[in-house]
């Protein structure tokens, strides 16, 4: 009887642990806009193919009357309203040039409906049908920064006979893509703080766990999901000169941390479906078409790396900005000059 009751009481300690293990990994339900318990929708939104909405946001001369329209990416951790290109250009800059610059919140981030099936190439099809809805015509520019310049790899990749040019903001780099030398990768991530390695090993391996590591109290998770990101001095100065608008803090994370965050981190740092050093060139008609600007002293991404995928694509035109950190295209003139380059001078 003894021997029963306790192999009972292991039975039953093994279900609870069991349940709260797997409770503590299994990320909450996503809090959808429009829903009842869910965020409001304030956002103008397009209906996609598979039924999800995505949020946008139009920014400059009106898209009917544009000349140039440039599909803007955000980074990890903001949305539709940190349009980095166009902090502090004035109206008449857009008229001049016939710009409007379309933002949109990524899935999952913002008022847009998360993707439980996100991938580079679904969302690169999200931007194609973005710009086809709001009659964008046949060809647009996309601009994408930090994390965002990874979607604009999947452009370049999936969709590149519907762009005029592209352009890279201190794009962030994924240290498993095919053709970087072993040692230099290496070598780039060890430079991370060590939370941070460990964060992106766990994204990268064991993807299902990314929700319990960077949640969990026990050890420090990812530095930059948790706001602690490595920032220099002129990165911080550039931070304290921005409006603070508590309202789009607030509705950048509103439906979850894990449909925005951590899946931006499975995505970013997992298998990829294709390395960008193995790309050809996506516009090959027009030379200096596709761009990447870099900071030398960016803390978060790395220019050793960033230095050497444009070594081994001499297609795209490489600008270096000597002092920078990762903030630098919010520095005072540099969205001008982003604009104005991609654009070709114009």
């Amino acid at each position: 009887m003894r021997m029963r009751v306790k192999n009972g009481a292991v039975i039953l300690l093994t279900i609870v642990v069991s349940t709260w293990i797997y409770q503590s990994i299994l990320p909450p339900s996503p809090q959808l806009c429009g829903y009842p318990g869910g965020p409001p929708i304030t956002a103008s939104r397009v209906k996609l193919r598979d039924g999800r909405y995505l949020a946008y946001k139009e920014t400059g001369v009106s898209r009917e009357n544009a000349k140039h329209k440039i599909l803007f990416i955000h980074g990890f951790g903001n949305a539709r309203h940190d349009v980095v290109i166009a902090y502090k250009l004035p109206q008449t800059f857009f008229e001049e040039l016939g710009v409007c610059i379309i933002s949109f919140d990524r899935p999952g981030y913002g008022e847009s409906d998360p993707d439980p099936n996100r991938t580079l190439k679904s969302t690169s099809l999200d931007i194609e049908e973005l710009a086809d809805q709001l009659k964008l015509g046949d060809k647009f520019y996309v601009a994408g920064f930090s994390m965002g310049g990874q979607t604009v790899w999947g452009s370049l990749k999936y969709i590149p006979h519907r762009l005029a040019g592209a352009v890279l903001i201190a794009p962030v780099v994924n240290y498993w893509w095919d053709g970087f030398p072993t040692n230099l990768s290496k070598e780039a991530f060890q430079k991370q703080f060590p939370e941070d390695q460990w964060a992106l090993r766990v994204a990268h391996y064991i993807p299902w766990l990314t929700y319990w590591w960077n949640t969990q109290k026990f050890f420090p998770g990812s530095s930059v999901a948790a706001g602690r990101a490595a920032l220099t001095s002129k990165d911080y100065q550039i931070l304290s000169t921005l409006p603070y608008v508590a309202e789009h803090r607030v509705q950048v994370k509103q439906q979850g941390e894990y449909e925005s965050l951590h899946r931006d981190m499975i995505i970013g740092f997992g298998a990829w479906e294709f390395s960008p050093l193995e790309l050809s060139n996506p516009i090959p008609n027009r030379e200096g078409a596709v761009q990447i600007w870099q900071g030398d002293d960016d803390a978060l991404v790395p220019v050793t790396l960033q230095r050497y995928i444009a070594e081994k694509l001499p297609w795209i035109r490489y600008h270096e900005i000597a002092g920078a950190g990762h903030m630098f295209p919010l520095a005072d003139g540099m969205p001008e000059v982003i604009i104005r380059s991609l654009l070709g001078d114009s």
